[in-house]
């Protein structure tokens, strides 16, 4: 995943080694694309989570959010082959492409930028996500383990039995810092796991996005289909904190205005 070095001036004014000495060049954007192929076959989804977690992450570390914000605006319109946009884009910034490409950037305080090819352009063995199966993230898709026996007709075994059987502890480390375990079922699917993360830690699913040694999980995969081994640890970025607990409502009382009592109404003799 691409990131900033930090490449700053010594005191002659030179840049660092950081920079390779290629920070006071600029090239036009070059109109070609990068093309790349993805360690595995890749479907957009996974394609979208991938870059979503690079620029949620990169400007975390080193280099100015404002640059990496035009950064984004310059590769989407790259990608849509809009260079007109993406020139002026950088141009506005002040960002400097030494080699005309998006892959490595200079703001003018010197700071390096890389941007990795999955952002600026797809995968050439990017596959169609398969439509006709069960969607985990599909509020009506059952949690119920489907290879769990019913035990209609008398000659089955124990439901309680086959799905307590199949359970597991799955280690998930969050973007908040913490760790947990969550208990899941060899045949749910990563969609079913993050519905059950979002019972037990309030955090919405559909703000979710899981990835394991690096790779983003999409919804339809079923945990068996990851290969997990025990005690191996599942990153789940958040795009929102979880909710905090709701307060306990407390009824506020304002002082009541001090009404003077009634004047005596005067008795005739």
């Amino acid at each position: 995943m691409g990131g900033c070095v930090g490449s700053h001036h010594d005191s002659t004014g030179s840049l660092n080694e950081n920079s390779d000495g290629t920070g006071g060049r600029n090239q036009p954007l070059k109109r070609e694309r990068p093309k790349w192929k993805s360690d595995y076959p890749m479907t957009e989804g996974q394609l979208r989570s991938k870059r979503d977690e690079f620029w949620d992450t990169a400007p975390a570390f080193e280099g100015r959010k404002e640059i990496w914000d035009a950064l984004r605006a310059a590769a989407s319109a790259f990608e849509g082959n809009d260079h007109l946009l993406a020139q002026a884009i950088l141009d506005g910034a002040s960002i400097t492409l030494p080699h005309g490409a998006l892959t490595e950037c200079y703001d003018e305080l010197g700071n390096r930028y890389q941007l990795p090819v999955y952002c600026l352009s797809p995968p050439v063995n990017m596959i169609e996500e398969r439509s006709d199966e069960p969607d985990g993230s599909d509020p009506d898709c059952s949690a119920v383990d489907p290879n769990a026996t019913t035990g209609v007709g008398g000659g089955g075994a124990d439901p309680t039995a086959a799905v307590v059987g199949g359970e597991s502890q799955l280690r998930l480390r969050l973007s908040t810092g913490r760790d947990l375990r969550l208990t899941v079922r060899s045949s749910d699917t990563v969609g079913m796991m993050k519905r059950r993360l979002q019972t037990q830690e309030g955090v919405v699913a559909n703000t979710q996005r899981w990835f394991f040694s690096g790779r983003p999980l999409t919804d339809r995969l079923r945990l068996d289909q990851l290969n997990i081994s025990r005690d191996y640890v599942v990153q789940v970025i958040l795009s929102q904190p979880p909710a905090p607990p709701s307060p306990v409502l407390v009824e506020s009382r304002t002082p009541e205005a001090e009404v003077a009592p009634p004047e005596p109404t005067p008795v005739e003799n």
